[in-house]
């Protein structure tokens, strides 16, 4: 897996490139560890948690950069969710897009993305 997915607020995205590191949202916080997703589930991360909120990045990050930090464990539904035990480091994020919301109210993803979650 080459990348794994973080949706987050553009403010909080700022005060990261102010740091120099992303020490999570509120709830990642509050949990422990950052929340990522694969290409193939940051769709229905979007649907289910952000729906309708606008403003928002995506930020693709290399896996094997975030060494044994990162852990892949079960979450909704069973499936494995990728998980940060620390602060991302910007060394490791390789792109960040405008996640914006389309006419029908759901987020467009990059074009990239879609061929990366046919891959998974």
């Amino acid at each position: 897996m080459a990348h794994i997915y973080k949706i987050c607020q553009r403010p909080l995205w700022q005060e990261a490139e102010a740091l120099g590191r992303f020490t999570g949202a509120p709830v990642d916080r509050a949990d422990g560890f950052i929340h990522f997703s694969t290409a193939g589930q940051v769709a229905e991360t979007a649907a289910r948690h952000f729906a309708g909120q606008d403003d928002l990045l995506l930020v693709a990050v290399d896996a094997e950069a975030l060494g044994e930090a990162l852990r892949f464990e079960t979450s909704r539904g069973g499936a494995l969710f990728p998980h940060l035990y620390g602060d991302l480091p910007l060394s490791a994020v390789r792109s960040v897009a405008d996640l914006p919301i389309g006419a029908d109210g759901r987020h467009v993803f990059p074009q990239a993305l879609s061929a990366e979650a046919g891959q998974a």
